[in-house]
């Protein structure tokens, strides 16, 4: 009997970051492994070769679009396995039409971001930043700084969430031992998940008031698109904590600016708009925002996501239910 294909299609410089060895194992276990013999992710016309005889693919950052030829070029392609944030720059029309399972691997990237989210909330909370800078420059807690930027803690903080997807829900899931009040701004929540989920559902004004922490999570789209504006960041309190994990664009940047620029809040933002920030951009010279390189997400170590991969591939093989998969009537909610 003839064993399945699979292509993966990642290039062989990633293959450390994306995959184990258990991964691997598991992988050749269950079906004949081709690989795109380039050390970078395959191109369009590398694709055509490589998924010519493959009944599944294995894609991630950088792959070429699986667009109408290479759909054709592949007979027997069922199934798309992709490890990353988004599958919509590598899927087409042709996919869904020929009926390949498309699954994602971003609910493991969803965890990766919400415990760097924790983190940030933790150390935003103690003025970690602040405070280490003002101590490199002399001073100590009896000064005017410390007075603006007092350590506080995250436990019985309220959090403020925009967004309850993956990262929003595993963000919930890692507050837990805190003992916060948390507030979920997202028109796709309904009350008896709020419920369920031990969180309460208000609108995004309300949260803003509320919040002295506020965590974006929400998806990048034109209806999210400068979002949170001039009025919204208004209401923040004095020495509120803006987190950023999700898109740039989400947040008015220009009204952040202003707003940071009056001292009263502190932002960490892993993204921004555009990415990276212009050279002479104010967030690289304000004293309350840190900007970091979009480095939320697994960065070395991405291995969870290549394990859920093989996995999918695995149940795909085997005729069983996706744990993650992506149907076309979803795409409008992906960023």
């Amino acid at each position: 009997m003839t064993r399945p294909v699979v292509a993966i299609t990642i290039g062989r410089s990633n293959y450390r970051r994306m995959f184990s060895t258990e991964a691997m194992n598991a992988l050749a276990v269950v079906a004949e492994v081709v690989h795109h013999s380039g050390d970078e992710p395959a191109s369009k016309p590398e694709l055509l070769g490589v998924l010519a005889s493959a009944d599944a693919c294995i894609t991630s950052w950088g792959v070429g679009r699986i667009d109408a030829d290479v759909v054709a070029a592949a007979p027997r392609l069922g199934h798309m396995a992709h490890m990353g944030g988004s599958v919509k720059r590598f899927v087409s029309d042709a996919v869904f039409q020929r009926g390949i399972r498309v699954t994602s691997a971003s609910i493991t990237l969803a965890r990766d971001v919400a415990e760097t989210t924790l983190g940030l909330m933790i150390v935003g909370r103690k003025r970690i930043w602040p405070l280490a800078n003002h101590v490199n420059d002399g001073g100590w807690r009896d000064s005017p700084v410390w007075d603006r930027w007092d350590a506080r803690e995250l436990h019985r903080s309220t959090v403020g969430l925009i967004g309850a997807g993956n990262v929003g829900r595993h963000v919930i899931e890692l507050l837990g031992p805190f003992s916060v009040t948390i507030l979920v701004a997202d028109p796709d929540l309904g009350d008896d998940e709020a419920q369920r989920l031990g969180v309460e559902r208000v609108e995004l004004a309300e949260l803003m008031d509320r919040s002295d922490v506020v965590s974006i999570h929400a998806p990048a789209t034109d209806e999210t698109r400068h979002m949170v504006g001039a009025e919204l960041l208004s209401r923040l309190g004095d020495g509120a904590v803006l987190i950023n994990t999700a898109r740039g664009s989400i947040i008015d940047e220009g009204a952040l600016v202003d707003e940071l620029a009056a001292g009263r809040i502190f932002a960490f933002l892993d993204v921004t708009d555009p990415e990276p920030p212009a050279p002479d951009s104010p967030l690289r010279r304000l004293e309350n925002v840190v900007v970091t390189p979009h480095i939320a997400g697994c960065i070395e170590n991405c291995h969870r996501m290549g394990e859920l991969a093989v996995e999918e591939v695995r149940r795909y093989l085997a005729g069983e239910p996706a744990v993650n998969e992506v149907r076309p009537d979803m795409l409008d909610r992906i960023a």
